[in-house]
């Protein structure tokens, strides 16, 4: 709202210092300050509230020391989240952009999702929560629309040379003139392509189709279908995270910032010409985004830092996944989910292999057997005796680590 205001402004009557928010730079660190004030204003007020409503954490004994001092810490806390990300995106980002758009719709599709789960463990009592195949439906859909959205807008588009297009019979949008990083003028065309970064290889970019065989339906299909695992599980993944103070806060604000360096290289002519990487077209809106998302995490860290004074719930861990997912997706660098998302990664797998070799040794041998003391992983560390702000800070620090070799895959090929 700001951003179109100053741009009226700036255009009809030359307001003095309107002319800042055409810089991305500029609204993105406005957005990163706006975002924490909220978290750290309302997070209070929201707390408050909640303990009036005694609306606490149920926890169930599992042995682990300090769980049990957790009993009746409030929940539901992904509500700071959302809301410290909605408010400065409208704010500051450009609400026009196809991006954009996509990204608040996300954050409110998987915040409904995680906050109708909390409301019945809540207060309908139910420890269940939503049932598993209405929470799977909901990510379905996110992953329908991105997905669809992706392969049917023509504002999302990736700029390739014309032999490129033509050989690949890729569907023209724009024809443009655009300067390399050298300076050397070129002739290029924006075009619909299911194209995406491929790290470690040379050439650095893949094109789905070929993988179908060249159909256009096989595409469709397979796309989507992409689309709908990574979405399902990533938010899923940060969910299982999320179970000690400040955990999955930390690793999403580390992501977060993560990917907002991406989308602005993404979204720069001159750095992804010198980096060889897609350039697509007004995904620099996304910087300002990922400020929102980061500085709303790192404002929340302020009261679930251990010891936590609030939970995130589904309403936090769902939305932030689901964000994340999407994010990836937009600027076309889903397959470095695996290294970026590596903690997620980890827990994820931590509880499949569990799962999986429990079931194994219980047919063979009669009597299931574990790999882990407990799942996910960070419950095993914590069976170990390491306390958990030391176990969240490892955590982190690793996280920090996988960030910059995602980053470092733009220049190793």
């Amino acid at each position: 709202m700001l951003y179109h205001l100053f741009e009226y402004l700036n255009q009809h009557f030359h307001f003095p210092g309107s002319g800042l928010f055409k810089y991305v730079t500029f609204r993105a660190g406005a957005a990163v300050i706006l975002s924490l004030i909220i978290s750290l204003i309302i997070g209070r007020k929201i707390i408050a509230f909640l303990r009036r409503l005694q609306i606490g954490e149920t926890v169930r004994d599992l042995g682990l020391t300090g769980q049990k001092e957790k009993e009746g810490t409030p929940t539901m806390g992904g509500v700071i989240i959302i809301l410290s990300i909605i408010v400065p995106c409208l704010l500051f980002c450009n609400l026009n952009n196809i991006y954009i758009i996509i990204m608040l719709l996300a954050t409110t599709w998987m915040g409904i999702i995680g906050f109708t789960d909390d409301y019945i463990k809540v207060f309908k009592k139910n420890k269940e929560g939503l049932q598993g195949k209405f929470k799977i439906l909901g990510q379905i859909g996110l992953g329908l629309i991105v997905g669809l959205t992706m392969l049917y807008s023509n504002e999302i588009v990736v700029r390739v040379s014309p032999e490129v297009a033509a050989q690949n019979n890729f569907n023209i949008i724009k024809q443009v003139t655009a300067s390399d990083w050298k300076g050397n003028k070129k002739e290029m065309v924006y075009v619909k392509a299911p194209l995406t970064n491929v790290p470690f290889m040379k050439g650095n970019e893949l094109n789905y189709q070929k993988w179908v065989g060249g159909s256009e339906k096989l595409l469709y299909i397979f796309f989507v279908l992409l689309v709908i695992f990574v979405v399902t599980a990533v938010s899923n993944a940060a969910n299982l995270t999320d179970g000690i103070d400040g955990l999955a806060t930390g690793i999403s604000a580390i992501i977060g910032a993560t990917l907002g360096i991406l989308a602005y290289v993404s979204g720069n002519t001159l750095f992804s010409d010198y980096l060889n990487l897609l350039y697509i077209p007004n995904t620099s809106e996304l910087v300002i985004f990922c400020a929102c998302f980061t500085g709303s995490c790192i404002g929340f860290l302020w009261y679930n830092s251990y010891p936590a004074k609030i939970f995130m719930g589904d309403t936090g861990s769902l939305t932030i996944g689901g964000i994340i997912a999407a994010l990836a997706i937009l600027i076309r660098k889903e397959l470095l989910i695996p290294i970026l998302c590596g903690v997620f990664l980890a827990e994820s797998l931590s509880v499949i292999i569990q799962v999986a070799y429990f079931k194994y040794t219980k047919r063979k041998y009669g009597e299931g057997r574990r790999i882990f003391l407990m799942s996910p992983l960070h419950h095993h560390f914590q069976k170990k005796g390491i306390p958990e702000a030391r176990l969240v800070t490892r955590f982190w620090i690793v996280s920090i680590l996988l960030a910059v070799i995602t980053l470092i895959t733009l220049k190793v090929r």
